[in-house]
């Protein structure tokens, strides 16, 4: 028998970004209304097209066949659950306040996210190791917060969905536009995309300059 193959995560990363967008396109039925959220309706656009070019970057990133590479990645995806599932967590304190009632909600959201960052930076020095190529590191790190902000997407997205209230009238986006704030249902479905597409877009940017970084210090201290 040959060696396992190692797991990139390639397939789960591609059928939760198909999930997401499911999600979505349900929640934001009918879409022609779409266009009537903020910023003529790139509050809802960015979300799915982000998510497309998640399915995009899978097959491109994770199909590489160069066996280092793939054992930087597979370090990445599973750091990147593990930095997920604390993500996660941080959604939900940050929708359910009450859950750390008795500790200070911000200090944990943001040691949530801190020992996030220390595990995409940590993927990025296993990355260098794996390859000896501080490319590859930065990388590996981008994989891993990918990983990781698909999943703290997922958990915004399904949050959003439980959380709606049946809208007054048939249509909250004309609602929302009528008002200089926005009723409370729209209000949420606004911050909510909002959320998911930050943690898609800038998440894997600040993995990726973790990764570079610790991959850096990483190769200095071996020369």
């Amino acid at each position: 028998m040959g060696p396992r193959p190692l797991p990139t995560l390639r397939t789960p990363m591609i059928l939760l970004a198909a999930l997401n967008l499911a999600i979505l396109g349900k929640r934001l039925w009918p879409w022609q209304q779409v266009f009537s959220l903020p910023g003529d309706g790139t509050t809802g656009i960015d979300p799915a097209i982000t998510l497309l070019g998640y399915i995009g970057l899978a097959f491109w990133i994770a199909g590489n066949r160069r066996e280092p590479v793939k054992r930087a990645l597979s370090t990445g995806a599973m750091l990147g659950v593990l930095a997920g599932f604390l993500l996660v967590a941080q959604t939900l304190f940050a929708a359910r306040p009450g859950l750390v009632a008795a500790l200070h909600p911000h200090l944990m959201q943001v040691g949530l996210l801190a020992a996030s960052g220390i595990l995409w930076g940590i993927a990025g020095s296993l990355g260098l190791r794996a390859t000896r190529d501080v490319s590859i590191g930065t990388l590996a790190g981008a994989w891993s917060a990918m990983v990781s902000c698909l999943m703290a997407a997922t958990a915004v997205l399904v949050e959003m969905v439980r959380a709606v209230s049946p809208p007054l009238t048939q249509d909250p986006w004309k609602q929302y536009e009528a008002l200089a704030i926005g009723p409370a249902t729209t209000q949420a479905l606004v911050n909510s995309l909002n959320s998911a597409t930050a943690f898609l877009l800038i998440g894997p940017l600040v993995g990726g300059a973790l990764g570079l970084v610790f991959a850096f210090f990483g190769k200095t201290k071996r020369a």
